[in-house]
């Protein structure tokens, strides 16, 4: 077994204020007994203006986000993945959107750049993140031991890649036990999609799902939909939290898993 965080957050424009947020609620998810704690999508910064992102870019191993989720998953104890922080692309004007994965001794052990960018246009709400961000090009695994020995296959994932189904099958193809989904869904997009979303990736991948979400009003007047949850394999939802910062925990179980995947050998079926 292991337990597991979904970290919910309201992220800001102050980058040492969110950091000092993660750092509270990734200590919180260590005194309940967590042993992976995973941050959403933009856990460091949600500024104003999507091109100000650009000024906070990281070179990949070095800078100040990176350090700070090292030294917490050193501190902590924990397995860490944090949402998504900005790394330098290939092109001044964009940046990648980066889920970074860290062991407890503080090495990092995986690096995901998001594939699938959002764009959505619904009156006044509008998005485009091409206009700023760089489209990564490869699905990404890495194992986690947990304390009592168990090792789990995590498939990572941001947001967007929700609605593309080909990208988890091919984390289920590589044996994924359990998805990540940081994410910062509308409030538009999230009442409508979010949670049947999750609960199809879970079910259609006999796999846990694990999606921390950013939950409210934000400074720069976004709202943000929440609803951080775990989803079992059978697509139950197991816990979840609506809005606001918190911790959203739960626990895989190795033997539930096996059991529905053989009572149900959908992959095992699989024919295209």
């Amino acid at each position: 077994m292991m337990k597991v965080a979904a970290l919910q957050m309201v992220s800001g424009t102050s980058l040492e204020a969110n950091l000092a947020t993660a750092r509270e609620l990734l200590e919180q998810a260590a005194r309940e007994g967590a042993e992976l704690a995973v941050l959403p999508e933009y856990f460091c910064f949600m500024g104003q203006r999507d091109d100000d992102k650009l000024a906070l870019r990281e070179e990949p191993g070095a800078g100040r986000v990176q350090d700070f989720l090292a030294q917490a998953a050193r501190d902590c104890k924990l397995w860490i993945v944090g949402g998504t922080l900005p790394l330098r692309a290939p092109d001044d004007a964009h940046v990648y959107n980066t889920t970074m994965a860290y062991a407890p001794d503080g090495t990092c052990v995986a690096r995901y750049d998001k594939i699938h960018l959002f764009r959505f246009h619904h009156g006044n709400e509008q998005f485009d993140e091409t206009r700023v961000i760089a489209p990564g090009a490869m699905p990404v695994q890495f194992i986690a031991t947990a304390r009592d020995g168990s090792t789990w296959r995590i498939g990572l994932s941001v947001c967007y890649d929700l609605r593309f189904p080909e990208l988890y099958r091919a984390h289920a193809r590589a044996g994924a036990d359990v998805l990540l989904v940081p994410s910062a869904f509308t409030f538009t997009t999230g009442s409508a999609h979010w949670e049947v979303l999750l609960r199809a990736r879970a079910v259609e991948n006999l796999a846990y799902v694990l999606a921390p979400a950013q939950g409210g009003m934000h400074e720069n007047g976004r709202r943000t939909w929440g609803h951080s949850m775990l989803v079992d394999p059978w697509g139950c939802v197991m816990a979840q939290r609506a809005e606001g910062a918190g911790v959203v925990c739960g626990t895989l179980d190795a033997a539930q898993l096996r059991a529905m995947r053989a009572q149900l050998p959908a992959l095992d079926h699989r024919v295209l």
